[in-house]
């Protein structure tokens, strides 16, 4: 069992005007390499600071993070961040909005990487609508876009903060299948943090479930269904079982 992704002794702190908050006290997990794991908790417990110390955004106020066996550090070119909004530039075409971090990068010239890229697009769909504008494709389509443009640059993890909250829920059902697939296809690492149990536990292999703050683990639940993609893993019989022990430790 490789602990790819490794939280240990993990605590953080914040200043406000009128005190300090603790905000992680002591967690503790791992997640293990091309697998799908999803936090959740009660509402203002912590987890998108997590990904913000998993992203190198913060410093951990003691304990660490270990990605593959080394510490994260800031802006780690390991780690890809896909956010609730696509953040696509609306004046900039599909493919320059694809390759906009390989030019922050100083890589867009680099003839291998820009046939990845290519690749990608060809792959999921999306080669047709390169010279289209962002405001032309649907909402399932610009999070596609998004998450290629993350893959481009190879991270070894994903984090995803809420990438569907902004989607209607039919749109959502089909983008979590898409994410899903292309995730999967390419044999990433991936960390979602969600306040949909549904949704977090169709897409994962592991759940993280956080106790209000200070957050710590709580729960840590391994998922098993028959299905092969969300959408078939929610017709599982013992989807509502899962569903209802991750509620009753919510609450």
């Amino acid at each position: 069992m490789e602990k790819f992704l490794q939280y240990k002794d993990l605590s953080y702190f914040y200043q406000t005007k009128e005190s300090e908050i603790h905000a992680l006290n002591n967690v503790n997990f791992f997640v293990e390499k091309n697998t799908f794991a999803s936090l959740v908790g009660p509402s203002g417990c912590g987890k998108t600071t997590m990904l913000s110390l998993t992203a190198g955004l913060l410093e951990p106020s003691s304990g660490q993070i270990l990605l593959d066996g080394k510490k994260i550090e800031k802006n780690d070119s390991r780690i890809g961040y896909m956010f609730q909004r696509d953040h696509l530039f609306e004046w900039r075409t599909i493919w320059q909005n694809i390759i906009l971090g390989l030019e922050i990068q100083k890589k867009h010239k680099d003839v291998k990487t820009l046939a990845f890229a290519e690749e990608l697009l060809k792959k999921y769909d999306l080669y047709a609508f390169k010279n289209k504008k962002p405001r032309q494709l649907s909402g399932g389509m610009r999070q596609r876009v998004a998450l290629i443009r993350t893959l481009v640059l190879n991270p070894s993890l994903l984090l995803l903060d809420e990438p569907f909250s902004a989607l209607d829920f039919q749109t959502r059902l089909n983008v979590c299948d898409d994410v899903y697939e292309i995730i999967k296809s390419e044999q990433k690492t991936a960390l979602l943090v969600t306040h949909d149990i549904s949704e977090a536990l169709s897409m994962s292999d592991k759940i993280i479930i956080l106790s209000a703050r200070p957050a710590t683990v709580k729960k840590e639940l391994q998922i098993e269904f028959s299905g092969s993609t969300p959408l078939k893993k929610r017709e599982d019989e013992n989807f509502g079982k899962y569903f209802e022990l991750i509620w009753r430790n919510l609450s």
